[in-house]
């Protein structure tokens, strides 16, 4: 049962990946169909992470009421009939429309489930997790392609629909499984709120390095194409493919860590992580030719792989496992604000500096993820010595 559950785990994961990478790949010929501007995928995927933000802030709530079995299934849900309500849009506005379930299910899901893995389940499976999100990204292009080669992008869309679908009645039937781990479900833990989570010691400081985190990782995804272009001379067409050596980096590496991450521990990961993500870029500080570029982002891929799901485990152990829901909910939007926000930003920057700065741009954020990471694991440190001091005094 307990294999069996995991296995389900990986497969919601995946399911979660699914729909990421699917209005990117697509929107080229999306926008020309619709008859809008290009800039429109902004619009489009604003209000998607509008709603992952407003579901990972309720997460911890709506998870305490109704657990995390029924929110998987729920929210796996409510991407199907966005993904179906998206293959059937014919004009600009149901696009948007059908985003807010989009975001909703997306956010939900992500904090829930990665809340349980960190309460129930080793390092490893955290960055196994992870690893089949990545599998999810790397699927949704080559369904999308096949789409546009044989039909519609709005078959692209019903195609992932239907695995969602199918995902969903498999959750639904296998709802019992969930039962495993019962004696410590998340429904027994404190609900602290946003505020409540801020006057923690340590909480604010693990914030910032995950929206850092999440602001790199995100700009390195969006701009890599566009990168190449404009910096290294590369075709639009060999670039859209060079873009997904970032993913790939990211999934093997995040499969890699999953045997190492137990024996060196979450906080030596993520240092183990930002040196070589610290390579990736200043390699592409280096004026050589777009090979090195690539290498690059393959590095900086594999040196994010443990950082995001080491941040996310090392939480119920920094915090406590009862404050972790809320703690792991407000991580999600944070992480959701800095990939919706920062990479814009960066657009603005490079259409006026030069895209030339990326790997200046990117080291910012890596720093800053960095100090506040590592800030937040001598705080929490402090606290279980003092804690420990203490019992053993008062045991004398």
């Amino acid at each position: 049962m307990y294999s069996l559950l995991l296995a389900l785990i990986y497969v919601a994961f995946i399911s979660l990946g699914l729909p990421d990478s699917l209005l990117g790949s697509g929107w080229p010929t999306i926008h020309a169909d619709l008859n809008v501007p290009v800039s429109y995928m902004g619009i489009v995927s604003m209000v998607i992470s509008g709603g992952t933000i407003v579901s990972s802030l309720f997460s911890d709530k709506l998870t305490k009421k109704l657990g995390t079995s029924v929110i998987t299934v729920v929210s796996v849900l409510f991407t199907a009939i966005a993904l179906f309500g998206f293959s059937f849009a014919t004009k600009f506005w149901v696009l948007i429309v059908f985003a807010v379930p989009y975001g909703l299910g997306a956010g939900a899901v992500d904090a829930a489930l990665n809340n349980y893995v960190a309460l129930h389940y080793k390092a490893k499976h955290m960055s196994w997790l992870h690893c089949f999100w990545g599998v999810g990204t790397i699927v949704s292009p080559f369904i999308m392609s096949f789409a546009l080669t044989n039909s519609t992008w709005n078959e692209g869309y019903r195609i992932v629909g239907y695995i969602q679908l199918g995902i969903t009645l498999l959750l639904l039937v296998t709802l019992p499984v969930w039962r495993v781990n019962k004696k410590t479900d998340v429904t027994q833990q404190k609900q602290l709120g946003v505020f409540g989570a801020f006057k923690i010691k340590g909480v604010p400081f693990l914030l910032i390095g995950f929206f850092a985190y999440c602001a790199a990782e995100a700009t390195a995804m969006n701009w890599a194409s566009t990168y190449f272009v404009e910096v290294k001379g590369v075709s639009a067409e060999q670039a859209a493919q060079l873009a997904t050596l970032f993913y790939i980096g990211l999934t093997a590496g995040r499969f890699i860590s999953g045997f190492i991450a137990d024996k060196i521990g979450d906080r030596k990961m993520i240092v183990i992580g930002t040196a070589v993500l610290s390579c990736g870029i200043i390699s592409l500080l280096i004026p050589a030719p777009s090979v090195v570029a690539i290498i690059g982002f393959i590095v900086i891929g594999f040196g994010c792989a443990p950082i995001y799901p080491c941040i996310i485990h090392s939480t119920p152990t920094n915090f406590g496992a009862e404050s972790s829901g809320s703690i792991i909910g407000i991580q999600m939007a944070g992480a959701y604000v800095g990939s919706t926000f920062i990479p814009p930003l960066f657009g603005l920057l490079g259409r006026r500096l030069g895209f030339e700065i990326m790997p200046v741009y990117l080291a910012i954020f890596a720093v800053l993820m960095i100090i506040m990471t590592e800030s937040t694991f001598r705080i929490t440190r402090k606290r279980t010595i003092e804690k420990r001091e203490g019992s053993d005094n008062g045991i004398l």
